[in-house]
């Protein structure tokens, strides 16, 4: 957030903070913000020249910040917080509804997420209100899957799965100790130790094709410890391979969308990005999914399987139209 776009409303969100919060620590406020400690010193500086027309002492904003507290005065014409824009309520409305269906609290007595969620909705407003409504929010869970892993969970028992693997096309068996269920990007998730693979997995349920609970004690090793997802389910490995794609300016999602290990700016908007793929189905779904806003630059062996796959599906479009 270091663009001029970005510091004023940093800024103004700035202020009321410190308003409501005398004497915080400079270090304490940057961490907040997410800024360094000398960006929030250059912040403060700007706003120590800001204030009400005429500039005389008396009408600007009067900051310290000496030994790290940080101290604001004569700023209560902007104190009070910025209201969130309609895109912004709406973000966060959907965003309630799609934790209120989340399997983990689906079964979860008390009204607090209703109760936000309409506290949130009357101070939107009705357009927001109206935006978000208009979303659906669905968890993708095979529909026989989560009924038996909630059984599984609550008692406390080991999962026999049928599981699709979809990067080699296969259903493997697999025994699995429960531990959670979770949604990231929508998608419900089993995470807990499976004993085909020896280790912590996490199983999409829309891929589940058959669950038996049964009648054994799940009873993970010490070693078993929940994924942090919230960057997301896929995690490179340094075994994996490194692919480099060329994005255009519409292709750039790529770069905020998955872990990349190099991104350099090639000019008008283009990337040229480095990240480890896991399978080579999965770096061949992407690249056909960017079409022309992206290209596989190495390694040459990927980028020809791309390009024969292309022109493969082009051909049997061509065939059919």
């Amino acid at each position: 957030m270091s663009g001029s776009a970005d510091r004023l409303p940093r800024l103004l969100a700035l202020v009321p903070y410190l308003m409501s919060h005398p004497g915080a620590q400079v270090g304490e406020v940057a961490s907040v913000f997410g800024l360094s400690e000398k960006q929030l010193i250059d912040d403060l500086q700007l706003v120590w020249m800001c204030g009400l027309p005429g500039h005389t002492p008396g009408d600007l904003i009067d900051v310290s910040w000496d030994g790290g507290e940080i101290l604001i005065d004569n700023a209560d014409t902007i104190a009070r917080p910025l209201r969130l824009g309609i895109d912004e309520a709406s973000a966060l409305l959907v965003a309630l509804r799609m934790l209120a269906a989340t399997p983990e609290l689906a079964e979860v007595p008390g009204d607090a997420l209703p109760r936000v969620t309409a506290k949130l909705e009357r101070a939107a407003g009705e357009g927001a209100a109206t935006v978000s409504t208009q979303v659906a929010v669905d968890v993708e869970a095979a529909p026989d899957a989560l009924p038996r892993v909630r059984e599984g969970l609550t008692r406390g028992r080991r999962l026999s799965l049928r599981y699709y693997v979809q990067g080699r096309d296969e259903v493997t068996p697999r025994e699995v100790d429960p531990m959670r269920v979770v949604v990231v990007d929508g998608r419900a998730y089993l995470e807990g130790w499976c004993y085909r693979a020896e280790a912590m997995r996490l199983f999409r349920l829309d891929r589940v094709l058959g669950v038996d609970v049964l009648e054994v004690p799940a009873d993970p090793p010490a070693e078993a410890e929940p994924r942090d997802v919230t960057a997301g389910v896929f995690r490179p490995s340094p075994t994996d391979e490194l692919v480099e794609l060329e994005l255009s300016a519409a292709g750039r999602w790529v770069a905020e969308y998955y872990p990349c290990e190099q991104v350099t700016e090639l000019g008008e908007g283009r990337l040229r990005v480095a990240l480890r793929a896991r399978d080579q189905d999965w770096i061949l779904k992407l690249a056909l999914r960017l079409g022309d806003t992206g290209r596989v630059v190495s390694p040459p062996d990927m980028a020809e399987t791309v390009r024969q796959e292309a022109e493969r599906a082009l051909a049997l479009y061509a065939h059919h139209s």
